[in-house]
């Protein structure tokens, strides 16, 4: 059972950043679409950024210019890169593949706070 556990969470002030990692147990990242999702209490969970095993990104406006989603596949590792971080994106980030999103399928996350 392929288990993703994130990490790199904390407190940060406006402008900072931050690098959020997801850690797979085997290698998955070569061969699923891989996505970076967030929440805060009382909202919808929102794509963030998604990569493709192609290569390809997409990310959601609000983000755009200041995160990156990237992977080591040697490492089991999927990244996101938070530059310029406001107080906006303060939220609890999630990693997962495509498919276990769509089943809401959902790991503990990493609490992301920004502070103004």
């Amino acid at each position: 059972q392929v288990r993703l556990v994130e990490s790199g969470g904390g407190l940060v002030q406006a402008g900072g950043s931050l690098r959020l990692s997801c850690v797979a147990s085997r290698n998955i990242g070569g061969i699923e679409t891989m996505g970076w999702y967030r929440q805060t209490p009382g909202n919808q969970r929102d794509m963030v950024a998604v990569l493709t095993a192609a290569g390809s990104t997409n990310y959601a406006d609000s983000v755009k210019g200041r995160f990156t989603i990237s992977r080591d596949n040697a490492k089991n590792t999927v990244y996101l890169q938070m530059n310029n971080l406001k107080p906006e994106d303060t939220a609890v980030y999630y990693c997962n593949t495509r498919l276990w999103a769509a089943l809401d399928r959902w790991g503990q996350g990493t609490q992301v706070t920004v502070s103004s």
